[in-house]
């Protein structure tokens, strides 16, 4: 993909959109995590209530410092350790980040992606909202087809390319207990 077509789909987050992108395993859909009328249409879109909150997917760990700047050490080595790579982690967000991200819970899932479409994106526009690609009960889009079928007209952008070849979404654990909330 062109760079001028990154640019493009970061120009439409910038301005408030909801965007399909591919994603190491599953289509997912984004927008800024600060614009709370972004969040909630993408909500609206997968009818998925707020209080379950949502992840935020950077390039880079510096991308998170706001978050992490004074958390253990261990805790930093922990999550620099599994990243780049295929691992969430449920972090305190110490009311650093708006509720319509971390819903009724005490910390966000993050996770740093080593999907190059997802980086090149983030390195342009900062962290983002990073959720499967489908309606509440349903599949995550695997597909180009799948994400028009669920969404026909309604995303602003879809960046294109290939998903990242794994068979399963990103393992979740939590950065506190070690414990493991999601398998991969």
């Amino acid at each position: 993909m062109s760079s001028w077509q990154i640019q493009r789909v970061a120009r439409v987050v910038r301005q408030g959109g909801v965007i399909a992108y591919p994603t190491e395993a599953v289509w997912g859909l984004g927008c800024d995590p600060w614009s709370e009328a972004a969040v909630q249409r993408l909500l609206a879109l997968k009818d998925r209530p707020q209080h379950k909150g949502l992840i935020l997917v950077a390039d880079d760990i510096s991308q998170f410092d706001f978050l992490l700047d004074d958390l253990p050490e261990r805790w930093i080595d922990r999550l620099a350790s599994t990243w780049p790579g295929p691992n969430t982690w449920l972090v305190p967000h110490q009311g650093r980040l708006p509720e319509w991200i971390t819903g009724m819970h005490d910390s966000v899932a993050l996770r740093v992606s080593d999907h190059p479409r997802v980086r090149d994106l983030c390195a342009l526009v900062g962290p983002l909202v990073s959720t499967s690609a489908n309606p509440a009960g349903r599949p995550a889009a695997r597909t180009r087809l799948r994400i028009e079928q669920y969404f026909p007209r309604q995303l602003d952008a879809v960046l294109g390319g290939r998903l990242g070849g794994r068979k399963n979404p990103s393992l979740i654990r939590d950065l506190r207990t070690g414990d493991v909330i999601r398998p991969s």
